[in-house]
Order: structure tokens, then sequence, then C-alpha cells
């Protein structure tokens, strides 16, 4: 093959794998939205209609004190908003990776308390969330470590910086 062959060939394989990554992007982009919208109506505004409309036909919930299914979630949130009006869950972290989503969250159910670090994973289909999954830790009082639960670190910073770089390069 000819050397300008090649080149032609190499060119246009780099645009066409461009053009998928960019669909993956996109796609990536979406579903962080979505979860983020469906995290903020059931959690913060504790609307469990709006959240239900972001599922798909089926929801799959992992965490063994919730009710499987969309009964069941909306159950859930009707307590937790009798149970905790005034809750608040700050969204620190967004990550995706193909149809995941996975939330670092620092939820306060009562205020003037530390709160709980959370991280939530879900799973989308066609866009609409299926499934979640959920691991939760008190922030105790005294932290014998020196770095608190949602600090990305100055040490970490630079690592996260490349590796993202690295991603989209």
């Amino acid at each position: 093959m000819s050397f300008f062959k090649t080149l032609v060939l190499s060119a246009a394989m780099t645009v066409a794998s461009t053009f998928v990554h960019a669909d993956e992007i996109s796609h990536l982009k979406e579903n962080k939205s979505s979860v983020v919208a469906f995290y903020n109506k059931a959690l913060n505004d504790k609307d469990a209609d709006a959240a239900i409309s972001m599922m798909g036909p089926t929801y799959t919930q992992h965490n063994a004190r919730i009710a499987d299914g969309k009964e069941g979630f909306r159950q859930f949130i009707t307590a937790f908003k009798q149970k905790y009006p005034d809750s608040r869950s700050k969204i620190v972290r967004v990550i995706a990776e193909g149809d995941y989503v996975v939330l670092h969250v620092h939820m306060v159910r009562e205020p003037g308390t530390r709160g709980e670090a959370v991280v939530d994973i879900f799973r989308l289909a066609d866009g609409k969330i299926v499934e979640h999954w959920d691991v939760l830790q008190q922030i105790p009082e005294a932290i014998p470590i020196q770095t608190p639960c949602f600090d990305v670190g100055t040490n970490r910073l630079p690592v996260l910086v490349a590796s993202a770089f690295g991603h989209f390069f």
C-alpha cells in the first residue's frame, strides 16, 4: 500500500473514531444529566411522581430497606418526606461509564447534623433509570484521618486532570 493510501486510511479511521468517541461522550453527559435530575427530584424536592416519570418500565432496587419497584420507591420517598422534610443532598461528584452513573453525595437528613457520605449507583436503559444500588456512611464527629469525606485532595488533583486529559485526547 502506498504511503498516500496509508495516510488517507489512517485519517479516515481517526475521524470515524472521533465521531464514535463524541457520541459516547454525549451519551455519558445525557445519562449524568438524567440521574442528577432524578436525584434532585427524588431526594431534594421529594417529588416521587416526577422522579418515577424518569424511570424505565421496570425499576430494580438493591437497597434491602426499600421495597423493589416503582411503588416501593414511592413509599420510600413519601416516608422520607414525612420523617426528614428539611433534608438536603448535595451531589459532590458524578461519574459515568456506559449505562452506569455513580453519584457521591453529602446527605444531611436533619439540619445541624454532619450527615452521611452516600454513593449511589444507577443503571440506565434508553435514557431511563432502571436499577439502583447505594452505600451510606455516617460522618463521625471526630474524623481520625487528615482527608475529609468529600475532599478531592490537592495531591490527587494532578492525577485526575491528567486522567481526564488522556481520556479526551
